[in-house]
């Protein structure tokens, strides 16, 4: 294996059934340029195919580098010998062409430690992997350290925010130790880029042809191109976008390229961040720190009682969906105003115009409150009367019961409720006649929703989620950076990750090896 700076950032984690596929998948990721894989050998029935597979494969790629694994099952692996087995199959793997293996630590602190590797100048990476949570780390990294090892390789299961942190602060506890850190789950992701920026070693991706299918790990071009791992400096500014789910985002699609084209070295991640977790967040967004970040579904209400300081506009719809620290205070406002007020302003007069606003949570709140100070007549309906008759108040509008709302007639309808957004695409709030001229529906992921595309058979004029997302976007970035936005390539950047989006929903990407653990 090469040295610490030479070797690629990015680890292919190869896991298939069967030799053909192994050398498949491995031969489809060196074609389009990945140099660094790893085998997993536990996954095939026959462990010992796996050799064949190594020594083929680097004779068809010679400057290719292949990290073999073959964790035994009492340790998550599916490797059913005893640990001698185990570390035949690794030497013989070194044999066939191996520049290094991966040893879990509970094999490599056995007597038949991993040392003669060392000793034939193969790299040795020894691991420790957690998948209930991310415990106390310090006692294991003194634990991993009594055995000699090329780099150490710690990997938990993060089941909050700041489980991210608790990794990352081994590589400045250990500067001076090769190691490889991350968090597993969704929630981990961000560990997964940042690690670099702490200057692991490497981090590892998902095959190509498994993108997207396992939580937590994203394909090498995603990691590559819009995280930039390759290229991601030592102390990055950190933005983000806080939901759940968050998947569906593509906001980190848009502001990452967002921020490549103005030439500002930082990063936009999503965080996985559930109702009762934002307290946990904002330890993680002071230690990192965040410079930044959007706040969507469904904290864009509660998020308020941890802010410093919220504009009064923010403050009157009761929803915050942009967050910044200035002065070492964190401040909120909301950009949705603009992302709703000019798409419809290009088609409607809205001083006096009727407008239904479907919804009562923080967008709907949005909508009421600027639509309101635009001189609009209101009419607001949802499935909570309670909170449907409070906001209709709030911005003197009537409240409509849903079967009342489609029996009437408004110039603009406007959907701001979670229902067929992705993955659940097929949901519609209206069932039959959708009671207006032009439906805004907010949800942009899909970019034509099951409501759009029946307000289009109805001969509806329609506006796509996607011009508020990028509206309010832009104005998000101008807040985040204090630069001009460069609206164009977040428009490309927001149409590429819709299509990309949209096929992974048709299923054009299955993953055989799905479940690997890193």
């Amino acid at each position: 294996m090469p040295s610490r700076t030479s070797l690629p950032r990015i680890c292919i984690a190869l896991g298939f059934s069967h030799p053909e596929r192994l050398l498949e998948h491995a031969r489809r990721e060196a074609e389009s340029g990945e140099r660094f894989l790893e085998f997993r050998l536990d996954y095939l029935p026959v462990p010992e195919q796996g050799l064949k597979v190594i020594a083929d494969f680097l004779a068809l790629y010679p400057d290719a580098y292949v990290l073999a694994t073959c964790r035994r099952h009492q340790n998550h692996g599916r490797f059913n010998g005893s640990i001698d087995d185990q570390y035949r199959l690794l030497n013989a793997a070194v044999d066939a062409g191996a520049c290094g293996v991966d040893v879990e630590i509970e094999s490599a602190e056995t007597p038949m430690s991993p040392r003669h590797l060392l000793d034939r100048s193969a790299s040795v990476i020894v691991s420790y992997h957690n998948y209930e949570g991310t415990p106390a780390l310090a006692p294991i990294v003194k634990r991993m350290l009594k055995v000699p090892a090329t780099a150490y390789k710690i990997v938990t299961t993060a089941r909050k925010p700041s489980d991210n942190l608790r990794v990352l602060a081994l590589a400045k506890a250990y500067p001076k130790t090769p190691m490889i850190l991350l968090a597993m789950t969704e929630t981990g992701f961000p560990s997964r880029v940042l690690s670099m920026a702490n200057g692991c070693v490497y981090t590892y991706a998902a095959p190509s042809a498994a993108e997207g299918t396992a939580a937590g790990q994203v394909c090498a071009r995603t990691l590559r191109q819009l995280y930039r791992v390759d290229k991601i400096t030592k102390a990055p500014k950190v933005f983000g976008v806080i939901a759940d789910p968050v998947r569906h985002s593509i906001s980190p699609a848009v502001h990452n390229r967002a921020l490549q084209a103005r030439r500002i070295p930082g990063l936009y991640l999503p965080f996985l961040v559930s109702p009762l977790q934002l307290k946990d967040f904002f330890l993680l967004a002071e230690r990192l720190p965040l410079a930044g970040f959007s706040v969507t579904i469904p904290h864009k209400q509660r998020i308020i009682r941890y802010l410093d300081y919220v504009d009064p506009l923010a403050r009157r719809i009761g929803a915050v969906n942009t967050v910044w620290r200035k002065a070492g205070k964190w401040r909120g406002t909301n950009t949705d105003a603009e992302g709703i007020k000019v798409p419809l302003e290009k088609r409607l007069k809205l001083a006096k115009s009727s407008i239904l606003i479907a919804g009562n949570g923080g967008s709907a709140r949005s909508a009421a409150f600027t639509l309101a100070g635009c001189g609009a007549r209101l009419a607001i309906t949802g499935r909570n009367p309670d909170r449907v008759r409070a906001l209709a108040k709030a911005v003197d509008g009537e409240a409509l019961a849903i079967e009342q709302a489609v029996t009437r007639h408004f110039n603009a309808v406007i959907h701001a409720t979670p229902l067929g957004m992705w993955p659940h695409t097929e949901a519609c709030f209206f069932q039959d006649v959708i009671p207006g001229d032009i439906v805004f529906d907010f949800v942009y992921t899909p970019q034509e929703t099951t409501l759009l595309a029946r307000a289009a058979e109805q001969g509806k004029v329609t506006i796509p989620g996607l011009e508020m997302f990028l509206e309010q976007g832009a104005r998000q970035f101008e807040i985040f950076t204090g630069e001009s936005p460069p609206r164009a390539v977040m428009e490309r950047a927001a149409l590429e990750a819709l299509a990309e989006q949209r096929a992974l929903t048709h299923g054009l990407s299955h993953n055989e090896g799905r479940g690997i653990s890193h």
